[in-house]
């Protein structure tokens, strides 16, 4: 009973505190809604990068390309006239990045190289077949063109001031795995990085520790203003999968290809130096009485090209470029090949125990003596071998050193006795049957003469290799 004493009065005092009308939660207050505010500076950025994912994912795409592959039946079968040849498809997945509110779109070259079927699926799962514009191999970019006629995309904006620094916030966003649109961040880990995968040393790359993975070549590396600064592109990875370590086509080389695609241009035109530099080490810092082994030594120049004009010397060394630290030969060699034709730059030198500044005019490399391009045939060792003079623009073009000298280059090997005889696009041709070759006209015209054993005197990767072949 002495519970039911406790409980009645209670109950009186909720039958008195309650709405006669039956409305008995006016009372109660609602539950707080979350009101979440997205940071808009850079002091609070540090909570999310919401604003700048919200500004730069809608211009990322997804890229997919398919090629047919044709492959040979089993030669044992092949000899008793078994077997067809098979035919697969063959696809690769990556990102791009949206340039242009027309549909103009940048990406890797190694993303479509080869697709006969390139389709583009937008962040809103739309999907158009692109075409290409221009395929640059040298800085692994490609640029696609979508028709989505009179509406304007969504677009990233290239902020090629090369102002980013070693530390600053990034983000990668690109589609890996083709598991759909991801965001990873980091910091750039270094700048003018110079190991490319094909071993050309005339490129530099942001390098970032944000996560990069298959599927994630060709997207954007944004900063925190939400404009583009690279392409990612590669990683160093040991087990394929990111470990820190990527790569990115710094924006001025982007905004460079783009700009000549929509120019209509098939080249991009790179500007030289014009000498040829190598890098200054310790030990010629300390005979130099340079403080530091910084720079590039300046070691022969080519005559009457933009060194030699803008009054560059043998021994020079090279400290900066329009005011930036010359790092390096590769930084020098990067940072005028990224210049436009006809661009004015500023050279640091040290000559002499003092520094000086000389002006450079941005030019390309002289097609001269003029290209010449020929497929061999006939019964020779150069048999469908595709060879050119050798120019400083072949040189640039190959990425070979353009003070190589005069000689016939090897560019192409296809079908025929030159692939049996073991040569190699990147071969200069020297002398055949003790004739020295200085042109395609002088090779042409030994081959032409015949023979059934003939002497071939090449040049590889800086070694002179002569042999002996019977046709």
């Amino acid at each position: 009973m002495r519970a039911y004493r406790v409980l009645i009065p209670a109950l009186a005092v909720l039958a008195a505190c309650s709405d006669p009308a039956g409305k008995s939660n006016a009372q109660i207050p609602p539950l707080a809604q979350p009101s979440r505010t997205a940071p808009g500076d850079s002091m609070t950025m540090k909570a999310s990068f919401a604003p700048v994912v919200k500004r730069a994912a809608p211009a990322v795409v997804n890229i997919s390309s398919k090629r047919l592959i044709r492959t040979r039946p089993d030669p044992f079968w092949e000899m008793f006239g078994g077997g067809a040849p098979r035919e697969r498809i063959q696809g690769s997945l990556g990102s791009g990045v949206i340039v242009r509110a027309d549909g103009v779109i940048v990406t890797n070259n190694h993303v479509v190289e080869g697709g006969q079927e390139i389709t583009v699926a937008l962040a809103d799962r739309r999907e158009y077949v692109a075409r290409v514009l221009l395929a640059d191999p040298r800085t692994d970019l490609a640029v696609l063109k979508i028709d989505v006629g009179n509406e304007r995309l969504p677009v990233l904006a290239i902020d090629d001031s090369n102002e980013a620094q070693v530390g600053d916030l990034v983000l990668a966003i690109g589609d890996p795995f083709g598991v759909g649109q991801t965001v990873t961040n980091g910091i750039i880990s270094a700048l003018n990085r110079t190991a490319d995968p094909n071993g050309d040393t005339s490129n530099a790359y942001i390098q970032t520790d944000a996560a990069i993975n298959p599927g994630n070549s060709g997207g954007a590396l944004v900063d925190m203003d939400g404009d583009l600064i690279g392409v990612n592109s590669f990683i160093l990875s040991r087990s394929g999968s990111s470990s820190g370590v990527g790569f990115a086509v710094p924006a001025a080389i982007v905004r460079r290809v783009v700009e000549t695609a929509a120019g209509g241009g098939q080249a991009v035109v790179r500007p030289w130096l014009g000498a040829r530099t190598q890098t200054v080490t310790g030990e010629m810092a300390r005979s130099m009485g340079l403080s530091v082994p910084q720079g590039a030594l300046v070691a022969d120049i080519w005559p009457n090209g933009p060194a030699a004009r803008a009054g560059l010397r043998q021994g020079d060394v090279i400290v900066s470029v329009d005011g930036r630290p010359a790092v390096d030969a590769a930084a020098v060699s990067y940072a005028i090949s990224s210049r436009r034709p006809g661009d004015q730059i500023k050279l640091g030198v040290r000559r002499g125990g003092g520094e000086q500044t000389l002006t450079l005019r941005a030019e390309a490399p002289p097609a001269t003596p003029a290209r010449d391009q020929q497929v061999v045939s006939g019964r020779n060792p150069f048999d469908g071998a595709t060879v050119v003079n050798l120019s400083p623009a072949v040189a640039d073009e190959l990425g070979l050193d353009p003070f190589l000298g005069r000689g016939v280059m090897v560019t192409n090997i296809g079908r025929g006795f030159a692939m049996n005889a073991g040569l190699r696009p990147g071969d200069m041709i020297k002398a055949v049957n003790g004739r020295p070759v200085g042109t395609v006209k002088d090779l042409m015209g030994v081959l032409g003469a015949g023979a059934g054993q003939w002497q071939v005197t090449i040049v590889r990767n800086g070694q002179e290799v002569t042999a002996n072949f019977r046709t």
